[in-house]
């Protein structure tokens, strides 16, 4: 069960990533890997710092390419 949630969630965010570097709109994207790793946090798979970590650099991504 971990394992499938952890594999989930960095395949929401690699492909949040991908997107983002593609520069195509990726907000539902990106918004479906923060859900993702807030769901991983709720279940305890990945600690809180991490998921923290994990959803600035993503938000920070797709602010950039926002501008």
């Amino acid at each position: 069960m971990n394992r499938q949630v952890r594999s989930s969630t960095r395949t929401a965010v690699k492909k949040a990533v991908r997107l983002l570097d593609a520069k195509t709109d990726a907000t539902a994207e990106v918004l479906h890997a923060v859900s993702a790793l807030d769901r991983a946090g709720t279940k305890g798979i990945l600690h809180r710092n991490t998921i923290a970590r994990s959803k600035s650099r993503l938000m920070k991504r797709l602010n950039a390419a926002a501008e």
